[in-house]
């Protein structure tokens, strides 16, 4: 049965922290397994678009190590950022100390980016389903997460709302479950896109301001800062629509249905997709523990998509020993042919570091790998019986 994402009475929660194990680093997938334990009772992470299962009436509620930014003529992802400084940015900087947001021009933000953002309703199967989601061309290509839209892959209908009232039908143009991202594609043309910021550039403590839809209440904005950065989430049931991502960490409050939707800086630039939250116990709602794609993540992804109409995950083909405490992550199994074989990599090897980033388990492996692109060459610092060494090996893909 494929992930329904949403919270629903009855069916537990991802885990937040993450689970440490089982992790496979699929290669290839047909032996791929994933995280199944469940963390603390306390709560846990669910991803933040709003389902409806119509027979039984119930309502419920992460690539490039740098930024990746196509050099192909014609296909934009969004509007550059601006070189000099925007009216906000300036105001951003002239912050009292400690108060980042002090500055913040909100009110031109959110007439900035409101032309750009849609309401998202979906209808498939037995469920209904609504989230966010915001133009990245004027020709129609629309950036959500997975998650919004699952429901009507293959055979469902979506639709998008506008800021100024349009409702356009749409189709999904490809989707990357191991990302939660998915494009869709209205036929429009003129359409108002966002303008696209530098995730890779936030601090802890910059402006954060969060567009959407939660609950149905379309145009809602939302501010906070930012609240973490590189934080390993995973959401998901443990099937094949579990997502893994090294997300920013925000307090601006997400709820349910802003899934998908941006989250700005300062200038009004998108630095993320709103994706999930963490919840305490059965509670769903914002609690100040929302988390974001970085934008530099979902760039590739949704370029890929709209090129080829799917996006590839990367791998290095291990699994790892869920028993394995930590830190670092064990290897557990090295698959025939992949990266990691052909870099010697052995079972009973601790991956420790990730191109200088220490590992403290299996989902922060997941992570790391993540943030980078099939292709890239990766370094691992990887330790037997407390010797290191160091290997070089070449991201494979996977296609999703």
């Amino acid at each position: 049965m494929s992930y329904d994402p949403m919270y629903r009475p009855g069916v537990p929660l991802a885990s937040y922290p993450p689970p440490l194990g089982p992790m496979v680093d699929p290669f290839p997938p047909s032996v791929e397994e994933w995280p199944r334990r469940r963390g603390p009772s306390m709560g846990g992470v669910i991803a933040v678009s709003v389902v409806t299962a119509l027979l039984a009436g119930a309502v419920g509620g992460w690539l490039g190590a740098q930024a990746w930014q196509s050099t192909r003529p014609g296909i934009p992802l969004g509007a550059p950022a601006p070189a000099e400084s925007s009216p906000a940015q300036d105001q951003a900087a002239a912050a009292l100390p400690g108060v980042p947001s002090a500055g913040v021009d909100y009110a031109a933000i959110v007439e900035q980016v409101t032309p750009s953002v849609v309401s998202i309703s979906v209808v498939g199967g037995n469920e209904e389903g609504s989230g966010s989601g915001f133009v990245i061309r004027p020709n129609g290509y629309i950036l959500t997460n997975s998650h919004v839209v699952v429901a009507a892959d293959p055979d469902g209908e979506v639709t998008v709302s506008t800021s100024d009232g349009q409702k356009l039908p749409a189709r999904i143009v490809g989707r990357n479950a191991s990302y939660d991202l998915a494009v869709l594609k209205v036929e429009a043309t003129g359409l108002p896109v966002v303008t696209i910021g530098d995730s890779t550039a936030l601090r802890v403590g910059d402006a954060a301001i969060a567009f959407g839809s939660p609950l149905g209440l379309t145009g809602t904005v939302t501010t906070g800062i930012i609240s973490a950065l590189n934080r390993p989430v995973t959401a998901g049931d443990g099937g094949d629509e579990t997502s893994f991502v090294s997300a920013l960490q925000t307090d601006a409050a997400i709820n349910p249905g802003n899934s998908g939707g941006p989250l700005v800086d300062a200038s009004g630039a998108v630095v993320g997709v709103n994706s999930a939250i963490a919840t305490l116990g059965a509670t769903v709602g914002s609690i100040g523990l929302g988390f974001a794609i970085p934008i530099h993540v979902a760039e590739r992804i949704a370029e890929e998509i709209i090129a080829t109409g799917r996006a590839a995950t990367p791998v290095i083909g291990v699994s790892v020993d869920q028993t394995f405490d930590g830190p670092g992550a064990r290897i557990e199994e090295v698959f025939p042919d992949s990266p990691a074989a052909t870099a010697g990599l052995r079972s009973g090897e601790i991956i420790a570091s990730l191109n200088g980033r220490a590992v403290n388990g299996a989902v922060e492996l997941i992570v790391a790998i993540r943030e980078n692109a099939p292709g890239d060459t990766v370094t691992l610092v990887v330790e037997r019986e407390g010797v290191g060494r160091t290997v070089q090996l070449e991201l494979a893909a996977k296609e999703e």
